[in-house]
C-alpha cells in the first residue's frame, strides 16, 4: 500500500507539473527583473520543457529544503552516529535492493551480474545478519545495483523531460517509472510504510553526506540549476552504461575548433 501512495503522490506531483507547462504561454519565454527593468530569458533546453516550472522548484528544494533541514540532519547524523552503526544501517538499505537488481540485470541479459546480486542478497542476509555487514564484498562482488529506469533506457527508452521534485531534487520521467517498478518487487512491496520511511531516510542522509565534498563546486557555479541538471544526465548515462558512456562528437564544435586552429596556423 504505501508503494501505491508514494507512486500516486509523485504521480500526481509529474501530471500537476506537465499541466502547468501546458497552460503556461511562458513556458519557452520568461521575463524577469533585473535591476528594475525586465529582461527576457529563454528557456531552449529540449531535455527540460519544465524549465520555467523546474527553476524556482530547484530554489526552493535548494536554498530552504536542504539548508535547513536536509544540510543540518546529515550533519548531525555523521556527527553522532558511530561509523559502524552508519555502514551497518546503510548496507542494511542497500541490501533491500538486491531482488530489484537480480531482476532488472536479468531483463538485460547481464548474467553474470545477476549472479552476482544473488549471492550478494543470499550471503548477506544470511551471514551478514540482515545484510548490517557485507561479507560479499569479501569474495569481490561487486555492490553496484541495476534499477529498473536503467532496463528502460537499455531497450531505447529516453529519460524523458527533465524533473525537479521539491524537497528531493533532481529527476526524470523514466526515473520516477522506473522507481515505481522496483518499488514492486520483493521485498520492498511487503516492507510497511515506516519501515520504508526509515530505509529511505537512511538512503537520503547518506546521500546528502556523499555530495558534501562537492558542494562548493555548486555553490561557485554560474549557474548552480544548470550544473546540477548537466550532472543529473550525466550521472544518468554513466550508469546506463555501467560506466563506460560512449563518447559523443560534436560536430559543429569541432568544425569551429578546425576553423580557429586553421586562422592560427595562416
Amino acid at each position: 500500500m504505501n508503494t501505491m501512495m508514494t507512486f500516486f503522490i509523485r504521480l500526481s506531483l509529474c501530471v500537476f507539473l506537465l499541466s502547468l507547462s501546458a497552460c503556461s504561454s511562458t513556458s519557452a519565454i520568461e521575463e524577469e527583473q533585473v535591476s528594475g527593468e525586465k529582461v527576457t530569458v529563454s528557456y531552449d533546453d529540449s531535455r527540460d520543457p519544465l524549465e520555467v516550472i523546474n527553476r524556482p522548484l530547484w530554489t526552493f528544494t535548494w536554498d530552504y529544503v536542504d539548508k535547513y533541514l536536509a544540510k543540518p540532519a546529515s550533519e548531525l547524523y555523521v556527527t553522532y552516529t558511530p561509523p559502524f552503526v552508519r555502514t551497518g544501517l546503510y548496507n542494511m538499505a542497500l541490501n533491500l535492493n538486491e531482488p530489484a537488481s537480480i531482476i532488472n540485470n536479468l531483463l538485460q541479459l547481464k548474467f553474470k551480474e545477476a549472479a552476482k546480486s544473488t549471492g550478494r542478497f543470499t550471503l548477506n542476509s544470511t551471514i551478514g545478519l540482515l545484510g548490517f555487514y557485507d561479507p560479499a564484498s569479501d569474495f569481490g562482488w561487486s555492490g553496484e545495483q541495476e534499477e529498473f529506469g536503467e532496463v528502460l533506457g537499455s531497450y531505447g527508452v529516453g529519460n524523458g523531460p527533465f524533473l525537479v521534485i521539491p524537497g528531493l531534487g533532481p529527476s526524470s520521467v523514466r526515473e520516477e517509472v522506473g522507481d515505481y517498478v522496483d518499488g514492486l518487487y520483493w521485498p520492498m512491496a511487503v516492507i510497511d510504510f515506516w519501515p520504508n520511511i526509515a530505509r529511505l531516510s537512511i538512503l537520503a542522509l547518506e546521500k546528502r553526506a556523499a555530495v558534501r565534498d562537492q558542494e562548493q563546486i555548486l555553490l561557485e557555479s554560474a549557474d548552480p540549476y544548470e550544473f546540477i541538471k548537466n550532472a543529473y544526465f550525466q550521472n544518468m548515462n554513466y550508469r546506463l552504461y555501467d560506466g563506460n558512456p560512449p563518447i559523443i562528437i560534436d560536430e559543429d564544435q569541432e568544425a569551429e575548433i578546425d576553423a580557429l586552429l586553421d586562422e592560427f596556423d595562416e
